[in-house]
């Protein structure tokens, strides 16, 4: 029996997600982002003997929270490649697919990681610690206008410019390789009284850069028309509008922008069924209980055909 590790992760939007997602009890379904292993739990809990589940992720943590389930199988990997693993695995077409976007409670909460500015540490960052990018090398090694982009597309910050040619210019003289180097070259840049929002903007920025975190989510849900069957069911949970928007316009279109493809009729030809026009939010009580929830936001959709 699979248990799920709160201590790594408490899972956000649990049952709402897992009754959205499944509806056959022997189905095959996949979790991208196993994590703590908690929405595996309930999905294993719900599935028949003859049911499967195929969970990813890519941190070498994550694995620590496996347990012996027959029709658990794990992949260590990056959740952008999931088509290919499931073919290998003779899994496809699947009857749905869940991904519980960004960090978990485990990845924040080891200073080591670099993930938290409540702790110093180095600029890491890495999800994947194989992989060689860490935003110690963004940030002593992008020019100011890679910076530039950085902070404004993916911190969504007012004062980007201002950031990249602060820590261009400081870096001429030191080394800015902790966490609270890094804040302390930033810190007359916060608005007053908002430092925290500011450096969990800056901090957002940079974990994106380092993992491609938006590269990898568009690879996902466009793989996701060809993983699932008809009437198979695509649920994502985000964080922050910059996923939200991406996978709200997927959903509505069936790529990235938005752009409706239109018959010679007129007629909206798009591979999903909306099945929440406004997107799901936990409750005041689970927000209570686990503040990493407030700004969770779960999109549901199902394969037409």
């Amino acid at each position: 029996m699979l248990v799920e590790n709160k201590k790594y992760h408490i899972p956000v939007l649990l049952k709402p997600s897992v009754d959205e997602l499944v509806q056959d009890v022997g189905g095959i379904y996949v979790d991208v982002t196993y994590g703590g292993g908690g929405h595996s739990a309930e999905i294993l809990s719900r599935l028949s003997g003859s049911g499967a589940l195929v969970a990813f992720d890519q941190d070498l943590d994550a694995e620590a929270n496996l347990s012996a389930d027959s029709r658990l199988s794990f992949v260590r990997q990056n959740f952008s490649f999931y088509q290919n693993y499931l073919r290998a695995l003779d899994k496809l077409p699947v009857d749905g697919v869940l991904a519980d976007l960004g960090v978990s409670s485990h990845q924040f909460d080891v200073a080591e990681r670099g993930f938290s500015f409540r702790f110093d540490a180095g600029l890491d960052m890495r999800m994947n610690r194989d992989t060689d990018l860490t935003a110690f090398d963004v940030v002593m090694n992008y020019d100011e206008d890679d910076l530039l982009r950085v902070f404004r597309e993916y911190g969504e910050l007012k004062n980007a410019y201002s950031i990249a040619s602060r820590i261009v210019y400081r870096r001429k003289d030191e080394v800015i390789d902790t966490i609270e180097k890094l804040k302390s070259v930033l810190e007359s840049l916060a608005p007053r009284g908002k430092f925290n929002t500011f450096y969990a903007k800056v901090f957002q920025a940079l974990r994106i850069e380092v993992n491609d975190e938006m590269g990898a989510l568009r690879e996902f849900l466009e793989k996701s028309t060809d993983v699932l069957k008809e009437g198979g069911r695509l649920v994502v949970i985000t964080y922050h509008s910059l996923e939200d928007r991406m996978v709200k316009n997927f959903i509505k279109s069936g790529n990235i922008v938005g752009k409706l493809d239109k018959d010679f009729y007129g007629n909206v030809n798009r591979p999903f069924r909306e099945i929440n026009r406004k997107p799901i939010v936990p409750s005041e009580e689970e927000v209570e209980l686990n503040n990493r929830a407030r700004s969770a936001k779960m999109r549901i959709a199902e394969k037409i055909g």
